[in-house]
């Protein structure tokens, strides 16, 4: 009884919400996961409307019709224009995905003053939580968090950062995970049919493609693993990161490629540069025997490629970022040291030589993973919506808040800058 009582409630006092945030069919984690948000709130809002304010790059995307207003992430008063069409608008509350490279200005301090003008509350959702900042990102953090009335994170591990490093208060703050599909498990044999690949031992790692993912190191390790397991077989899947593409062209990609020639590894190694969609990823995960998280940033807060493994009941091997020291703890999934081809090749191989082995961690991964399925990640957003909507703290927190200033910390910005880039493509 009392789940009819909250579904009816959804359903007749179903917030409108504003969605800003980078959308596909731009390439972008952000922009999936935004999509996928939007998409498992409206099945439980159907009578709340929404729309989406898009982040462009330099690049224009031809949106569905969802997408009511864009901001341009490097002209500021954009920021400005978009905060009048929202206030305008009939939405109650303000969903922001944000993401440090995302937006425009230092640590991406545009934000601000779009945050400073809309007038109504703000969900804000972290994605990125760095620990030990500088004077600059500290303040920008800490002035993008005093102006929204709720702060989501998507690990518990970054409440812990942003309370110890920040100085946020933990009230301020609330947790929810990624959301990974609803997916029944199948066999793997099944999978890799529908893939052509029947007969081979597959490893696999996915998304967008840029040096922070270390697939060099998952190569080495595999040189070492071949003649044990000579029908095993490595998929590299996505396409090169927007952003690397435009600094530096394809360059990490032929390197990769010269690699696997000169290790021999032409039959091991599948290399598939392209974006995947949403089913494409499920069936490419369901098909994998370990999927391999090579990444070199171990401030890594999130992976969405790691959670929905975890999702699709994955066995994984992972180096030690914050992410996955949480979710693959307790034996969910086995933790490789950085910059280590030796690391790798012995956890992948203890998973390979034995079968029952594999099979726990199938089972641990889904089971942790099936918490955190699209749908329940869905209804604590709208909770969260509702709290912030009813609330009469939260609906002046961004209107009482003074107007960002960063001429008092002005540093030099070189080092700011890299950081922000590998921040933006850890993902």
């Amino acid at each position: 009884m009392l789940a009819i009582k909250d579904r009816l409630h959804a359903l007749l006092f179903a917030p409108h919400v504003a969605y800003v945030s980078s959308y596909p069919p731009r390439a972008c984690g952000i922009a999936t996961f935004t999509r996928d948000v939007v998409s498992c709130v409206d099945k439980l809002m159907p009578l709340g409307r929404r729309f989406v304010v898009a982040v462009n790059d330099d690049k224009r995307h031809s949106y569905l019709p969802i997408v009511k207003n864009c901001i341009e992430r490097d002209i500021a008063s954009s920021y400005d224009d978009a905060a009048a069409y929202i206030t305008a608008s009939d939405c109650r509350v303000v969903s922001i995905q944000h993401e440090y490279g995302l937006f425009g200005g230092l640590w991406g301090s545009y934000l601000l003053r779009f945050m400073d003008r809309v007038r109504q509350p703000i969900a804000l959702t972290m994605h990125t939580v760095l620990p030990n900042p500088d004077a600059a990102l500290l303040s920008v953090t800490q002035a993008l968090i005093a102006r929204s009335a709720t702060t989501i994170v998507l690990a518990q591990s970054a409440i812990d950062i942003l309370t110890r490093d920040y100085g946020v208060e933990a009230a301020k703050l609330r947790f929810i995970p990624h959301g990974v599909p609803n997916v029944q498990r199948v066999p793997e044999a099944k999978a890799k049919r529908a893939l052509g690949l029947e007969h081979r031992t597959v490893l696999a790692t996915c998304g967008l493609m840029n040096p922070g993912k270390g697939i060099q190191f998952a190569i080495d390790a595999l040189a070492t693993l071949v003649d044990e397991f000579p029908d095993v077989l490595y998929l590299v899947v996505g396409e090169t990161h927007p952003g690397v593409l435009a600094a530096n062209g394809e360059a990490y990609r032929r390197e990769l490629q010269a690699q696997v020639r000169r290790l021999g590894l032409d039959e091991h190694v599948r290399f598939e540069n392209r974006y995947l969609t949403y089913r494409e990823l499920v069936l490419h995960l369901l098909a994998t025997d370990v999927y391999v998280v090579p990444y070199l940033n171990l401030k890594q807060v999130v992976s969405g490629t790691l959670a929905y493994a975890m999702g699709c009941g994955r066995a994984i091997v992972s180096t030690r970022s914050t992410y996955a020291s949480e979710v693959l703890s307790d034996g969910r999934g086995e933790l490789a040291e950085v910059e280590d081809a030796s690391s790798l090749s012995a956890s992948i191989g203890r998973i390979l030589r034995d079968p029952s082995y594999k099979s726990v961690l199938q089972q641990r991964a889904y089971g942790f993973g099936h918490q955190m399925t699209w749908p329940s990640v869905a209804r604590a957003y709208v909770q969260a919506y509702e709290d912030i909507c009813d609330s009469d703290r939260a609906t002046a927190t961004n209107r009482a808040t003074p107007r960002f200033d960063l001429t008092s910390i002005q540093v030099a910005t070189a080092d700011s800058s890299t950081t922000k880039t590998g921040v933006a493509l850890a993902r």
